[in-house]
């Protein structure tokens, strides 16, 4: 179980952060104002630098980001409003952005006021799933606990469910998981996570889960120019840079990637380039000698082109 915090933001001010009287019936409110004064455009903003590409996905958090400030405003005007169905279901293969767009989109619901804290936690089978009688449900009251006030991301969460074992207490996790989405709906967030095939039998199987989810978000796969892009930006942000054989190579790398199983579009890129920088090291000490700045951030070709997708791919193509 891993738990991601962000800096904690001060109080909202202004239309959204006074408990001050109500705007009257007659009054007016600045949306403009209101807006900034929320954070969601920076939050919407990061999310933008952070991820590549995802514009379905950026749009529909932005309208719901919107949703949640207009509901609150409202509030503000006296205007019945029944307090928004927040739990949420990601779908998409890994690697393609669903952990990033919760921990934003749990700084949006912290910044709105709909949960206290606006920490991520993110919890597996394994946090939640006991192996014997009495087991379960003091793991899921734990994480639970530590949720609380923020959101709960659990991914490949279909691996709750599992029919085929009659001994399996996974279903015990899932009635509490209901029961505290359900008690705890003023300050807690479930996003549940993973393939959408298999979240679709998950649902199929446990209707009370798919009754408690408003919004179902499809994460679309990356484009090999779009990973390219990430690529790019993780090396700039590592203060290193391709050249232009390295880059052309690196690009042929993710095609033939791309054909092999287990790949993980982000997670996937961020591994290759971190076994690229370690061989860029070994080359630069087998070297030796005098070397500038650049040489220190260039990636060579022969750094992209040492990896074994290659090989395999002479070997497949030999074969053939």
């Amino acid at each position: 179980m891993v738990v991601h915090e962000e800096a904690a933001s001060g109080a909202v001010v202004g239309l959204l952060g006074s408990e001050k009287e109500m705007i009257s019936e007659s009054g007016l409110v600045d949306l403009d104002a209101a807006y900034r004064e929320s954070g969601i455009e920076e939050i919407l903003r990061q999310l933008d630098r952070e991820l590549v590409g995802l514009k379905p996905v950026k749009t529909r958090i932005g309208e719901i980001a919107a949703s949640l400030l207009v509901a609150k405003l409202r509030e503000k005007f006296g205007i019945d409003t029944e307090r928004p169905t927040l739990h949420m279901c990601f779908t998409g293969k890994p690697g393609t952005g669903k952990t990033t767009v919760a921990l934003r989109m749990a700084s949006i619901l912290h910044r709105l006021g709909y949960i206290r804290k606006g920490h991520l936690v993110v919890a597996t089978r394994e946090d939640l799933v006991g192996q014997y009688v009495g087991h379960t449900a003091p793991k899921t009251k734990e994480v639970l606990k530590r949720a609380t006030g923020g959101v709960l991301f659990i991914d490949e969460a279909y691996y709750l469910y599992r029919p085929e074992n009659e001994r399996d207490y996974g279903q015990e996790a899932i009635e509490m998981l209901l029961q505290g989405m359900e008690e705890k709906r003023d300050d807690l967030v479930v996003i549940l996570a993973g393939y959408k095939e298999k979240m679709d039998v998950f649902f199929q199987a446990n209707p009370g889960m798919h009754s408690r989810i408003a919004h179902h978000i499809d994460f679309p796969e990356y484009t090999v120019e779009e990973l390219m892009a990430i690529a790019e930006l993780m090396l700039q942000q590592q203060n290193y840079f391709f050249d232009e054989r390295s880059r052309e190579a690196f690009r042929e790398y993710l095609v033939l990637r791309m054909k092999q199983p287990y790949f993980s579009y982000g997670r996937s890129v961020r591994n290759a380039l971190d076994r690229i920088k370690l061989r860029q090291a070994n080359r630069l000490l087998r070297q030796g000698g005098l070397v500038n700045r650049e040489e220190l951030m260039r990636i060579d070709e022969s750094d992209v082109r040492q990896s074994r997708v290659f090989k395999e791919a002479m070997e497949v193509t030999a074969a053939s």
